[in-house]
């Protein structure tokens, strides 16, 4: 796992969404109606299942509970409500990937990464997975899956083996340096995410205090999975895009190997790694009944 905390550690700063808190309001409940539901306040206590308008018009239901977070900028705690349905909205729970099939792909898993953690973890990352045609969106879930699946060991992996770096994650000149403490900021998650300027960085953008309470990527599964889609989608680390651009523009396979280690694995530098992702990928689209697309490899 080495080689993945120096390809995630090297991220900079990305703009982050900051939450402000601000005036309570009153919480509406599961059933009432969207032309009833109380305008949504920054600051209020919202418990699950909760209802609100939000500024713009769009209805929120509230999955978890939340000290008045924003609605669009937070989707870990909330998700739009499907006016008369008493659900929240059905689209975030499609994925192309069946139950079934994430247990075959991961057998052996450790039973913290779950289906459902997977597929909650998404809700904050829409266009994963839910781009392009049928078998453009089966590509990508299996290159994210595959990449995962070779930087845990098959999902199994939680966080950094070697407890010895764990206090070299520790970048003090940061102004708000390391509250959580020198050692706290060890890889964790499927893309093992390190160093506490990422954590600081992933928190905001996911809307979860990850700086104070870096534990979390270790304790709950959702979090643990947003923080290696959030790499997926917005970091290019060595490579050139995205690892979902690599795969919804048809870069192919190998691009998205070299977003997230490739100044380790690619042009020669670590063919067995390369090899192992290409298997697994290889693998899981064959479970999908994909094709595999072009340049499997960087």
């Amino acid at each position: 796992m080495k080689a993945l905390m120096v390809g995630v550690a090297a991220v900079g700063t990305l703009a982050a969404t900051v939450l402000l808190p601000a005036a309570t309001a009153t919480a509406a409940t599961p059933s009432d109606e969207c032309a009833k539901a109380p305008n949504w306040s920054a600051g209020a206590n919202y418990k699950a299942r909760d209802i609100v308008k939000y500024t713009d018009g769009s209805v929120y239901i509230a999955e978890r509970d939340n000290p008045g977070y924003n609605p669009v900028a937070s989707s870990y705690y909330w998700d739009k409500y499907l006016c008369g349905s008493g659900t929240g909205n059905p689209d975030h729970n499609s994925f192309v990937v069946t139950e079934a099939q994430f247990n075959e792909m991961f057998p052996r898993r450790n039973p913290f990464y779950t289906y459902k953690g997977l597929t909650d973890a998404m809700k904050a990352f829409p266009k994963f997975a839910h781009t392009g045609t049928d078998t453009m969106r089966k590509q990508e879930a299996a290159a994210f899956l595959a990449n995962v699946s070779h930087e845990t060991g098959g999902l199994y992996y939680i966080k950094e083996i070697n407890e010895a770096n764990y206090p070299l994650y520790c970048d003090r000149d940061q102004p708000y340096g390391c509250p959580a403490g020198q050692s706290a900021y060890y890889g964790r998650g499927p893309i093992q995410l390190s160093w506490n300027f990422n954590y600081k960085t992933v928190g905001d953008y996911l809307g979860v205090d990850l700086l104070n309470n870096p534990w979390l990527v270790e304790r709950d599964p959702a979090i643990a999975m947003m923080t290696g889609l959030w790499y997926w989608n917005t970091q290019d680390g060595p490579g050139p895009i995205t690892g979902h651009d690599a795969m919804v523009s048809g870069a192919g396979f190998g691009q998205s190997v070299r977003s997230i280690n490739g100044a380790l694995e690619c042009d020669g530098k670590g063919p067995q790694y390369v090899q192992s992702r290409v298997t697994r990928y290889e693998r899981f689209t064959k479970i999908l009944g994909v094709p595999t697309g072009p340049n499997l490899y960087c």
